[in-house]
């Protein structure tokens, strides 16, 4: 079994670290989600989301643990088990990332259909009316597709423009706006972390090849005169 370079060893653990890191950050994330949505009443809707987080974040900081226990001990089936591991990882993460950019033209769609289905704005239920007029206090917009007058004669006050206003015209574009670019966000770190990944198996791979090569043991040389004891003491060559 071959002896694997120390700096080599040391960029692995520093890469597994940061996958262990990032998987211990999902799985608060992941609890922080559930408490939340628990308290809303709205835990129903997310349920089978939260169960799937909670078992990546657990797979990938198993994955992690098992890949550096492999590099420390230099054992192969665990490092084995870590490369084929953050493979399927890899290409799920890939997946993902694919399935987000070919969703983003429907995103702004299903976001405009949706909200336009709200129309009239007048007729709406309180609890939209408030959301609607949160949503028209943070962007300082009115209306959803014609300004103010998807309101009719109920004008609400977070619609009156001030002097210093930032989008005086209707909110959709700016939801579709706000919304795309948390998509884009999300897609941007899950390529990040999927990089990430990649670099761990490359790594791993190297270390594997490295366990696997023989080192080279010189050979040794017989001489005929040692066997024969052809030897001279330094006393009998001066006397």
């Amino acid at each position: 079994m071959g002896k694997v370079n120390v700096c080599l060893k040391r960029s692995y653990f520093i890469v597994v670290g940061l996958i262990a890191i990032i998987a211990i950050l999902l799985l608060g994330l992941t609890l922080f989600s559930h408490g939340h949505f628990h308290q809303e009443d709205e835990i129903e809707k997310v349920l089978t989301t939260l169960h799937a987080m909670y078992a990546i974040a657990v797979i990938i900081l198993v994955l992690a643990f098992t890949g550096a226990f492999g590099a420390y001990k230099e054992k192969k089936w665990a490092l084995i088990v870590f490369t084929v591991g953050m493979i399927m990882t890899t290409l799920f993460m890939t997946a993902c990332n694919i399935a987000g950019l070919v969703s983003k033209p429907h995103l702004e769609k299903g976001i405009q259909k949706t909200y336009l289905s709200l129309l009239p704005l007048a007729n709406r239920s309180d609890s939209v009316t408030e959301s609607l007029m949160e949503i028209q206090g943070e962007f300082q917009c009115c209306g959803l597709d014609k300004g103010y007058q998807d309101w009719n004669n109920h004008i609400p006050e977070s619609c009156l423009c001030v002097e210093d206003s930032v989008n005086p015209c209707p909110c959709i574009p700016f939801i579709v706006e706000t919304a795309v670019g948390a998509l884009n966000a999300v897609l941007g770190i899950l390529l990040g972390v999927t990089l990430l990944w990649v670099l761990s198996v490359v790594l791993c791979v190297v270390i594997l090849c490295r366990l696997d090569r023989k080192d080279e043991i010189p050979a040794v040389v017989y001489s005929s005169e040692a066997k024969a004891g052809n030897y001279t003491t330094l006393t009998e060559e001066y006397t």
